[in-house]
């Protein structure tokens, strides 16, 4: 499976190397299970940015005034597309993540992770609502929980 990842990061130097996201995002869309949508390749776009940036997209399209850690934008909202043409090479993007570093510096205390780690529980998070995954009710939130710490400990992290 291959994976192209479009990493926008306004931290210079970054706190993650481009590679580093790269390997952990292709480390857990190989993980069993997950159900992904038949493609030759994925695509996904990670942005990490500051508290402003992300609020103004809160207020925008979730009406919540305020800043948040980590915001998705699935691409895909309804049924996976069919693959017309079984010779044709199929890049299917998953949509968008958007991560606050500010908000991650802030959190990564208060759970105990170093800011490496917080970053990467909040790109799993995001992943996971990329391919359809809700936690509407604590039951669903806690299997979203348990795949998220089953990425990162596939990670190494």
């Amino acid at each position: 499976m291959n994976l192209e990842l479009i990493v926008q990061d306004l931290y210079q130097p970054s706190v993650i190397e481009e590679n580093t996201w790269v390997n952990w995002f292709q480390t857990w869309l190989e993980i069993p299970g997950l159900q992904l949508p038949p493609a030759d390749a994925y695509e996904l776009s990670l942005r990490l940015t500051t508290d402003a940036e992300i609020q103004a997209l809160n207020s925008q399209f979730r009406k919540l005034d305020r800043p948040t850690d980590v915001l998705s934008f699935a691409a895909m909202e309804v049924d996976f597309p069919e693959i017309a043409d079984d010779n044709a090479d199929l890049v299917l993007y998953l949509g968008d993540i958007i991560i606050s570093v500010d908000t991650a510096v802030i959190q990564a205390p208060e759970h105990g992770y170093s800011l490496r780690k917080e970053l990467a529980w909040l790109a799993s998070h995001g992943l996971l609502h990329l391919l359809g995954w809700d936690h509407p009710d604590d039951e669903s939130l806690s299997l979203m929980l348990e795949q998220q710490q089953t990425f990162l400990t596939s990670s190494g992290i």
